[in-house]
């Protein structure tokens, strides 16, 4: 049996991690208690390709960290779903909104590099990275 998670991480945190951006050192003390959403994961596994990154054997070492990628759920997309209007304007994507859907299910909080998401009053809590 896992570890209990302590936060669940956008793939904002993840990437500066990965990619040695300002952040990182934030993030790696979480990674063994951490989350990540199947959607989030799609994203990191995208922006990798992107920077031309080889991804063979990259979720095996994301989880040998003990990052635990969790499935998006029906209810998690209808929570997601559920934050548009309030963040609409915000310009927060699907994977933002997994991500925070992901922590509201779990009740854990998120962490971003994404500054705007602590001015979000979403009932979940936020934690920047920078």
């Amino acid at each position: 049996m896992s570890e209990p998670r302590s936060v669940v991480l956008d793939a904002s945190a993840l990437l500066a991690l990965l990619h040695g951006e300002p952040g990182a050192e934030l993030v790696e003390p979480l990674l063994e208690r951490s989350a990540l959403c199947t959607v989030n994961w799609s994203e990191v596994q995208q922006r990798s390709l992107a920077r031309s990154v080889d991804v063979t054997g990259l979720r095996s070492e994301i989880e040998a960290l003990g990052i635990e990628i969790v499935p998006f759920s029906a209810e998690d997309a209808e929570e997601a779903a559920g934050y548009w209007p309030a963040t609409r304007d915000t310009g927060l994507s699907l994977g933002d909104r997994a991500c925070l859907a992901l922590a509201f299910r779990l009740r854990l909080p998120a962490v971003t590099a994404d500054q705007e998401w602590k001015q979000l009053d979403l009932g979940v809590q936020v934690r920047a990275i920078r």
